[in-house]
This record gives C-alpha cells, sequence and structure tokens, in this order.
C-alpha cells in the first residue's frame, strides 16, 4: 500500500523539481507527538517529568526580570544578519572584514609603479631579513660549514644537497634585498611628493604673509596720518590760545633769547625748526618711520632678487638704508642724492645742497649724515619729507603695485618738487679737503678727509670739539717702535686714493683704516691711538668691528677679522680682485669685490656663496656692471653697480 502511495504521489508530483517523501513525514510526525506527550503528558509518575516541571519554572523566573525582557525585545528588532553576525568571534569578523574586497574595489584597483606585493615587501622586512638577521644567520652559517666539512665529504651526495639548500637560501636572501631597495625607492619617490607638496604651501603662506604685510603698511599709513593730523589740531589750538593772550612771552625772555642765540654751546636742535612745526608752505611733514618690521625676506631662499632700481645715471659712490623696506639714501657721481622708500621701490626725493658728489653716508633711523668732495657734512631729518609714496598709491585705487617683492615700472613717477626741503638740519665745515669717510652714533660724529685728518663732531653743540691729525700719529709710532708700543708705519700711502678711508665710533673707542694698510685704534678722550694693528698692504676702504672682533677690507685684495682682544688675526680671506666695501650683520660677512656679484661669506656654516645679478646673468643674456657698495642689515642685502643700477636681495 505503502508502495502504491508513493508511485502515485510521484505520478503527481512528476512536474515539481523537488519530491518529499510521505514516508519520513509521518515518522518525524511522530516522533515529534511522542516527545511533546511524553514531555507535557498527565503527572503519572512524578519523577519521569520532573525535570521538565523543573526547567519551565527556572525559565518562568527568568523571563520575570526586566533585563530579559528587554534583551528579548531587543533581539526581536534584530535583523537576522545581524543576529549571524553576532554569533561570530571578534577574529572572525576582523579577518573577514579584512579579507573581503568587494567586486567594485577590484575592478578599480589603480596603477602603481611598485612590481612587488604588500606581501612581499611584509616578508622581505620581516626580522629575519634585518641587519641583525642576517649577522646571525651568517654567523651560524659560519659555524656550520666548519663542522660540515669535518664530516662531509666533499664529493658527496650530502654535500651536493648541502650546498644547493645554502644557494636557494642565498637567492632567497638576494630576492629579498631587491625587494627592501624597490621599497626604498617607492619611499623616496613619496618624500619628494610630500617635498613638492609641502613647497606649494609654503608658497600660498608665502602670499599670505605678503598680503598681511600690505594691509599693515596700509594700517601704518591711517594711523601715521591720523597722528599727523592730530598734532596739526593740536597747533591750531594752541595758535588760538596764544592769540587769546595766554601764552605772551615776556619782553625779556625775548631778549634773553636773542642773546643766547649766538653761543655755540645751545643746542644745535634748539636752533633748528621743530620737527613738530609746521612748514611755511605745503602740507606738514610726515613722520616716515615705520613702526613695525617685515619679515617677508626672512622666509625667502638667501639669493632671491626683491627688486631693482635705476637708482642713478653714473656709479654709484654711497648708499645705506636704516631697515628691511625701510627708507635708502644713494648718492653718485651725478652729484645727486636720492632718497628711497624700499617698501614700495619709490624715489621720495633728492636732497639738495651740496656742491660735488657726495663720497659717504649714513642713514639711523630718520637721521642722515652725508660727506662731500665740497668738504662740507650735512645732516637731514628724512622725517620731514613731503612726499608719501603708498599714499600715493592708494589714491590711485592702485593698491596691489604697493606690495613688496614688486619692482617699480620702468619709468618710475618723480617725487614732487621740493618734497625734501624741509629735511636739511645743519651744515658741518671744518675740513680742508673732500670727506671721505664718516660715521656717527648719538651724538659723536666722526669724519676723515682728505686733509689727512680725522674730525670729532658733538651733534648736540653743532661743532668740531677735537682734530686728530693721522700723519702725526704715523711719525709718533715710528719713533715709538722701538718701545714696542707700536708698530712701525713705514709705507707709503697709496696715491690717488682716499687717505682716511673707512670710520667706526662707538662712545670713546674710534677705529680708523688708512691708505697705508694701517688700522688705528684711537682713544676720542685723550687722542691718541691706543693700538695699531699692522696686516693689510693696500689702502683700508671698510671696517666694522663689535664687541669682539674687528673686520676690514682692503685694496689688498683681502678682507681680515682681528680679535680685538690681542690684536691678532684671527682669520683672512683672499680674493680675486680688490675690496672696495664689506659689511656684516650677526651671520653673514658680505663684500664688494670688482665682480658682478656680492661675496658672501657665511660665519655659521663657514662657506663662500655668491649674490647677485652676476649669478645668472649667463642663462638670462645680460651683462651686469661690477659692483661698487654693498649693505646688509638681518639679512636684506642692498648692492650698487657702476652703472648707477641698485639691486635689493634677501642673504
Amino acid at each position: 500500500m505503502a508502495s502504491s502511495d508513493d508511485h502515485n504521489a510521484f505520478h503527481d508530483d512528476s512536474n515539481d523539481s523537488s519530491i518529499i517523501s510521505t514516508r519520513g513525514l509521518e515518522a518525524f510526525g511522530r516522533k515529534v507527538t511522542t516527545t511533546a506527550s511524553h514531555l507535557m503528558g498527565p503527572v503519572t509518575d512524578p519523577t519521569s517529568n520532573s525535570h521538565y516541571q523543573q526547567a519551565m519554572g527556572e525559565v518562568s523566573k527568568q523571563l520575570g526580570r526586566p533585563t530579559l525582557q528587554r534583551s528579548m525585545f531587543s533581539m526581536a528588532k534584530t535583523t537576522p544578519t545581524d543576529m549571524v553576525r553576532s554569533r561570530l568571534s571578534t577574529s572572525e569578523i576582523q579577518h573577514r572584514a579584512l579579507a573581503y574586497v568587494s567586486d567594485a574595489l577590484l575592478q578599480d584597483i589603480p596603477d602603481e609603479d611598485n612590481s612587488y606585493s604588500l606581501f612581499q615587501g611584509f616578508q622581505a622586512s620581516f626580522p629575519d631579513f634585518t641587519d641583525e638577521g642576517k649577522k646571525h644567520r651568517r654567523r651560524v652559517s659560519r659555524g656550520r660549514k666548519l663542522i660540515d666539512e669535518g664530516r662531509v665529504e666533499p664529493g658527496s651526495p650530502h654535500a651536493i644537497q648541502k650546498l644547493q639548500k645554502e644557494k636557494a637560501s642565498l637567492m632567497h636572501e638576494f630576492e629579498m634585498l631587491g625587494i627592501r631597495k624597490n621599497m626604498a625607492s617607492s619611499e623616496i619617490r613619496d618624500i619628494d611628493i610630500k617635498i613638492a607638496n609641502l613647497a606649494g604651501m609654503r608658497r600660498i603662506v608665502l602670499d599670505k604673509l605678503a598680503n598681511f604685510e600690505h594691509e599693515e603698511a596700509i594700517l601704518e599709513h591711517d594711523i601715521l596720518d591720523l597722528e599727523n593730523r592730530l598734532e596739526e589740531a593740536e597747533e591750531l589750538v594752541a595758535e588760538a590760545e596764544s592769540v587769546a593772550g595766554l601764552r605772551t612771552p615776556t619782553q625779556g625772555s625775548e631778549i634773553a633769547e636773542d642773546d643766547n642765540a649766538g653761543f655755540m654751546s645751545q643746542s644745535i636742535y634748539e636752533k633748528l625748526p621743530s620737527s613738530n612745526s609746521t612748514p611755511a608752505k605745503g602740507k606738514k611733514p610726515r613722520n616716515l618711520r615705520r613702526k613695525s618690521m617685515p619679515i617677508l625676506h626672512e622666509h625667502y631662499e638667501p639669493g632671491t632678487s626683491i627688486r631693482e632700481l635705476r637708482a642713478h645715471q653714473d656709479s654709484i659712490t654711497a648708499m645705506d638704508f636704516d631697515a628691511p623696506f625701510g627708507t635708502l639714501v644713494t648718492s653718485a657721481l651725478d652729484d645727486t642724492i636720492k632718497v628711497w622708500d624700499l617698501n614700495v621701490g619709490r624715489c621720495i626725493g633728492n636732497l639738495e645742497g651740496h656742491t660735488a658728489s657726495v663720497k659717504t653716508l649714513q642713514v639711523e633711523d630718520n637721521i642722515c649724515a652725508t660727506g662731500s668732495v665740497d668738504a662740507t657734512i650735512r645732516l637731514w631729518d628724512l622725517s620731514r619729507a613731503q612726499y608719501d609714496p603708498l599714499g600715493e598709491q592708494l589714491e590711485k585705487d592702485n593698491e596691489e603695485e604697493c606690495l613688496a617683492f614688486e619692482n617699480p615700472d620702468d619709468h618710475p613717477v618723480e617725487p614732487p618738487a621740493g618734497s625734501m626741503d624741509q629735511c636739511h638740519m645743519t651744515t658741518l665745515s671744518s675740513h680742508m679737503a673732500e670727506i671721505t669717510a664718516l660715521h656717527f652714533r648719538g651724538d659723536v660724529l666722526v669724519s676723515g678727509s682728505a686733509d689727512k685728518t680725522i674730525r670729532h663732531w658733538d651733534l648736540e653743540r653743532g661743532r668740531c670739539v677735537q682734530t686728530l691729525d693721522v700723519m702725526w700719529a704715523a711719525a709718533q709710532a715710528s719713533v715709538s717702535a722701538s718701545d714696542g708700543k707700536w708698530a712701525p708705519t713705514s709705507r707709503a700711502p697709496v696715491q690717488d686714493y682716499d687717505f682716511v678711508g673707512a670710520l667706526q665710533v662707538f662712545d670713546a673707542a674710534l677705529a680708523c683704516g688708512t691708505a697705508d694698510g694701517m688700522v688705528r685704534l684711537w682713544d676720542l678722550r685723550s687722542g691718541q691711538v691706543h693700538r695699531s694693528l699692522v696686516g693689510h698692504t693696500g689702502p683700508v676702504t671698510a671696517l666694522q668691528f663689535d664687541d669682539i672682533h674687528l673686520v676690514t677690507g682692503s685694496l689688498d685684495r683681502s678682507i681680515r677679522i682681528w680679535d680685538l682682544r690681542t690684536g691678532s688675526i684671527s682669520d683672512a680671506y683672499a680674493y680675486e680682485h680688490p675690496v672696495t666695501d664689506m659689511m656684516f650683520d650677526g651671520r653673514r660677512i658680505v663684500s664688494a669685490a670688482g665682480e658682478d656679484v656680492v661675496k658672501v661669506y657665511d660665519k655659521l656654516e663657514s662657506r663662500q656663496w655668491d649674490c647677485g645679478a652676476g649669478v645668472t646673468a649667463e642663462e638670462q643674456g645680460k651683462t651686469p656692471a661690477s659692483v661698487e657698495r654693498v649693505r646688509i642689515r638681518d639679512g636684506y642685502m642692498v648692492e650698487g653697480r657702476q652703472d648707477g643700477m641698485v639691486g635689493v636681495w634677501t642673504c
């Protein structure tokens, strides 16, 4: 019967894809029914289903707990996928997450120049293939080789097997080294990419810094304008009060002022118009001194060109500036003295008054001192200039041209006539020949002349307080040579060159370099030479000292560094051409040595390098003129050339 039923069921379900056995289903149903009846049937034997009752009792107790109820409720909301995943161990989940890669990712694998896989790289960097692992393995291999040589015959099969095994090991190590080389090369390429990205980011930040300094210059312009307007308003109030009789001077005081007007002991600054007084004509002079210090040049590579200026039509004879992006004063053989604003690259005006060309000058804050071939020294107050380059640009709504590190037009706008008329302070006349060197600090100024004298000036009194005869000092040194106090100075000065080539003063200490190659240290309190430094064989053209060292440049094509504590030469540098100018800051010594570049010596790195237009002249097809004058402050360098060009560089 069962066979007939099975036969009929087979025919009925012949079109189905799966066949279910009726006999199997019946057997399964009987087992389930028997088990349920046995478990839940009437209690005939207390011991037969007591375990079921106890189990259900425990389940009832557990289901009454709130914690279990909450967990069952959350499980009811859990998807089947999450339920299956929760039954996997943590390590298995991590393995599946790392091992599984979708088809989309496999189709979008980027091209890679590296010919080795990540696993091969890991295998090559395994400790067995590091330097320590290789050293240990080689020591063990040498020990085993010595043992095997005593045991195994060279021609035996065992020896061949050992050699083949050793060869395979070495070949594997050789392959791992190739992989490690490739990994190192890839790291270098990655670093190059990062460096390029950082360079791009650096350029962006530099542009941001330039914008900040531009905005800072504009704010300074507005602040100075408000200060001047405030001072004008205060002066108007003071004049109104004076008219009202509140500040009328007495007749006795007027007579006293007239009596004292002719005395030289009166301060020179009291004789001159006050810097706060309003000029007779024109607008009130502006204070050009900057309140902030630009730092943009510090973040550029040394040797970067900031700008070039067509300053003069003839060779630069002297120049100086007060601060980076500050005020520059230049003079040339065309008998002109020009004042420049380095922040915008514009000429502020001309200093007029000398009757011949200026051979030496110095700028300190807003004060400029110039020494001329007409044997006079003039002092100028640059803060009285009546020209504002930044204001002119702002009025033209062309602020982009005001940025530092941008060159002006090929045909710069000339400053208005008379813009520096109010700048002249006083004229010092005492020398009998042209002024060849000068230096001032505070109220003390010293000047050297072709009349072979050095004059000591008191700027507060406005007069010469001491004259030092260099020839007399040289003669005294020659006479006293036998006493061992000074070195002999028998060499003759070089003709047709400045007798006093360089000066520097600090309090009562004066250093002087002359055409006989001598460097003399004077004591201004006694007017005597304290020490003479012998070493140069040509005229001294430049010198500068600090608290320990004195650096001198000469036409003998050398720069020498002296130790002021011992008076001996601590270092010297030779050049191919005569040194016409030299200056140093905290790190670098720059010099003009008759070439189209400035010679730079880095004291921290102990290396020399060239900076200037001549470095890239051949590539650009230019032929720059040789450098005559050079100045540096805080890594900001200005150089003047024979053709009248002025270059500004980071150094």
